[in-house]
């Protein structure tokens, strides 16, 4: 699960630096962070402490960030428009990860179709007596978590609370009074996240708003992949 977390957090911060450079603003570039490198984007806290708090942590669930790229608006063409594009794309890359990692699976198991019992969580998961099932089976699992980790880190990073992407995205978006209101918050967010997930498994509030809608959406997408792979639809 290490090596999908790692490479969503980390091709996520990639694609807002991305898109940053492509709307004028090159601070990512210029400070080294329109990179793929893993290490120029671990934050200690988002990328190590926060997936092993929540690995130890009832509520069946693992989050994490990377070091967030830096951005300058005021370099941008259109600062406002341009900056729910950056936000966004932090979350488009994670479902077009999720997407490619369900394609991946479906490959897999079009190449051995024993592969594709795994994704059920049934008692019929095959075991790797073969060589080709020994080499393909891991990278099947990761692929499937990949899937599943995108998919939930695209849905948390959407909650409208900054300085998540969902919450600069509605600040962008807001009227110019309400989206100072909204910008006020943003000191605060990171400690009201940490507070909203050590609290969840007594409110619930988090697993209510990812929960359903990620496993929704990881069937939907793992599912319509492995139809495309067998020739038929979900």
């Amino acid at each position: 699960m290490g090596l999908p977390l790692l490479f969503a957090m980390v091709l996520h911060e990639y694609a807002h630096g991305w898109v940053a450079h492509r709307c004028g603003d090159p601070t990512a570039q210029l400070q080294g962070r329109l990179t793929m490198n893993p290490l120029a984007h671990i934050d200690p806290f988002g990328t190590v402490i926060l997936p092993l708090l929540c690995l130890v942590m009832p509520g069946g669930f693992i989050l994490g960030w990377a070091k967030p790229v830096p951005i300058d608006p005021r370099l941008m063409r259109q600062p406002r428009r341009d900056m729910a594009l950056v936000a966004a794309a932090g979350p488009v890359m994670n479902l077009a990860l999720a997407i490619g990692s369900a394609l991946l699976f479906a490959l897999l198991s079009s190449i051995d179709p024993t592969i594709g019992g795994y994704s059920s969580n049934s008692d019929d998961t095959p075991s790797p007596d073969t060589w080709d099932t020994m080499f393909l089976l891991p990278i099947a699992v990761m692929a499937v978590y990949s899937v599943l980790i995108n998919v939930l880190l695209m849905l948390f990073n959407l909650l409208p609370i900054p300085p998540l992407d969902g919450g600069r995205i509605l600040t962008s978006l807001l009227p110019h009074t309400a989206a100072k209101t909204l910008v006020r918050v943003e000191p605060y967010g990171m400690f009201i996240l940490v507070v909203l997930i050590v609290f969840d498994p007594q409110i619930h509030l988090i697993h209510a708003v990812t929960g359903t809608l990620t496993h929704s959406l990881f069937n939907t997408i793992l599912s319509a992949a492995v139809g495309l792979g067998t020739g038929n639809t979900p």
